[in-house]
């Protein structure tokens, strides 16, 4: 029976990390179709190195300061208990390695390749697991801590803070020391749009995206005794909360109602398995207009060029969906119960001050040493031509 048991968690959890990996094409399409047509091999090409170098780092450095564990060891010893500590190192590397993947939407059209693969790798071999290593394995007494100063500990159950927020607040310093593509806001103070190249690609990326969110939410349960329907239920809800926010307030435009399901599946990480259905419900509605909204201001107003605009996405909807799991994960409220307001705002706010301060370190060491960005030649040919010497329809450029 052991066995059995421990086979049953390897395949859950492997399913899971299968799961999460397919959300990765889903990045890649969404930002495919998102940005100009000269950008689209870059957009394929930066999420699959991304997740490459992603993983060198995480496996020989991240997961070690988050956990505490390494695999220096025989694979007599690894492969113990049917190999479920490498399948959990696995689970976890595909939400380590979304940080760059939320990143590169942000910095879309303009960044140079090999100083962002070298800002992944610091971000995924050192940022992010000392946030991660704080919240999941209670690193410094970090949660003893907040348990003895709130009364409850913080909670992310999926991630909205420990991966959304942090990719999220990671890349605004990234877009800000960038700056804005060229040509994007004109002299007179107009706006330049850059509409998306491919709505159906944007939208198949959104899908993929959707379709994989479940086994990011629901897998984080990491064993089979612990699932709970209440975590997909509550995802879905989350889910068409945000699609219909999204369709009302972005008044029928297709990218942000194919960005809506994110943004409620980014904010009901933390509580999906708290919460009562209907307080998902408008954390999703919640974070998906919120998302409009703040793209809107972000890009025209403040002009700030997040191109995909992961800011409002990941960093503000999944700073929402930690601060939401305190309010709807309270039992007044139909909530399971066990969490404090007070607790979720700390944890909240502490991941958004690691990941600025993580973020602007090591993007501005890049730009110091390495530039960050494509000379205005480079940027105005595209950087498909620029760095890969192809086009996303190299046919059309044939003399034969």
């Amino acid at each position: 029976m052991e066995t059995l048991k421990s086979g049953s968690d390897v395949l859950f959890v492997l399913l899971g990390a299968i799961m999460v990996l397919a959300m990765h094409s889903g990045f890649a399409f969404l930002e495919l179709g998102t940005v100009r047509k000269k950008n689209q091999v870059n957009a394929l090409v930066k999420i699959l190195t991304d997740f490459s170098v992603s993983t060198i780092a995480y496996f020989f450095i991240g997961y070690g300061i988050a956990y505490g564990v390494d695999f220096f060891s025989g694979a007599e010893v690894l492969a113990q208990k049917n190999g479920y500590d490498l399948v959990k190192f696995f689970f976890l590397l595909t939400f380590a390695a979304a940080i760059p993947a939320i990143i590169s939407g942000g910095i879309a059209e303009r960044a140079r390749f090999n100083p962002q693969l070298a800002a992944t790798f610091l971000l995924v071999g050192f940022i992010y697991p000392f946030f991660e290593g704080l919240v999941w394995n209670n690193n410094l007494g970090f949660q003893d801590w907040l348990e003895g100063l709130t009364g409850a500990k913080f909670h992310d159950f999926a991630g909205s803070v420990v991966v959304h927020a942090m990719g999220g607040w990671i890349a605004l310093p990234a877009v800000i020391l960038l700056g804005a593509r060229r040509g994007r806001y004109r002299h007179d103070g107009m706006v330049s749009a850059h509409p998306p190249s491919s709505i159906p690609f944007l939208a198949l990326g959104a899908w993929v995206l959707t379709v994989g969110w479940f086994g990011f939410n629901v897998m984080s349960a990491q064993s089979v005794e612990a699932v709970s329907g209440l975590v997909a239920v509550n995802s879905l809800m989350a889910m068409v909360g945000g699609t219909l926010a999204a369709l009302f307030v972005g008044r029928n435009d297709p990218g942000f109602i194919h960005n809506g399901p994110l943004a409620g599946l980014v904010a009901v990480c933390a509580g999906s398995d708290l919460m009562h259905p209907l307080g998902a419900l408008v954390t999703g509605a919640v974070a998906g207009a919120l998302f409009v909204w703040m793209f809107t201001v972000t890009q025209n107003r403040w002009k700030i060029d997040d191109v995909l605009g992961v800011w409002p996405l990941h960093g503000l909807c999944g700073a929402w969906g930690g601060i939401a799991a305190g309010i709807f994960g309270v039992q007044a409220l139909g909530g399971m119960g066990g969490v404090a307001f007070s607790a979720q705002l700390i944890g909240t706010l502490l991941g958004i001050a690691v990941a600025v301060i993580g973020g602007l370190a090591v993007y501005s060491l890049l730009k110091v040493t390495m530039s960050l960005r494509l000379d205005p030649e480079e940027e105005f040919q595209g950087a498909d031509l620029a760095i890969h010497r192809i086009s996303s329809s190299p046919e059309r450029e044939t003399n034969w």
